[in-house]
């Protein structure tokens, strides 16, 4: 389930809706530049890292999921060569393909 996943955020990617990096979601939302539809943060983000991204999501009313996937997966994913904290959703159908992935896959939307 985990592999559909990360297919759904690459073809996003490949897609260019989707937006890659904590600190370009976070300044992209406080500068008011993107609404994101969702974002997915990896499992193996620092404690400060998962606080700014919740903190953030929670503000502008963005749905959030930390994935089973580390930042490794995530940025081989979408076609990064490093770790990848954070992605964020900016296309509204294709948020629809990674909800349904990650409903398939029993994540729930914080």
């Amino acid at each position: 389930m985990q592999k559909r996943i990360l297919s759904a955020l690459g073809l996003c990617a490949r897609a260019r809706k989707l937006i890659i990096g904590v600190s370009m979601i976070t300044d992209g939302l406080a500068q008011m530049r993107v609404q994101p539809y969702l974002v997915a943060e990896a499992s193996d983000t620092s404690a400060a890292t998962h606080k700014k991204v919740t903190d953030k999501c929670r503000y502008y009313h963005i749905p959030l999921v930390r994935l089973e996937a580390d930042g490794e997966a995530l940025g081989h994913a979408v076609g990064k060569e490093g770790a990848v904290g954070a992605v964020a959703v900016t296309d509204p159908s294709l948020n629809e393909a990674v909800r349904k992935a990650l409903e398939r896959a029993g994540y729930r939307m914080e």
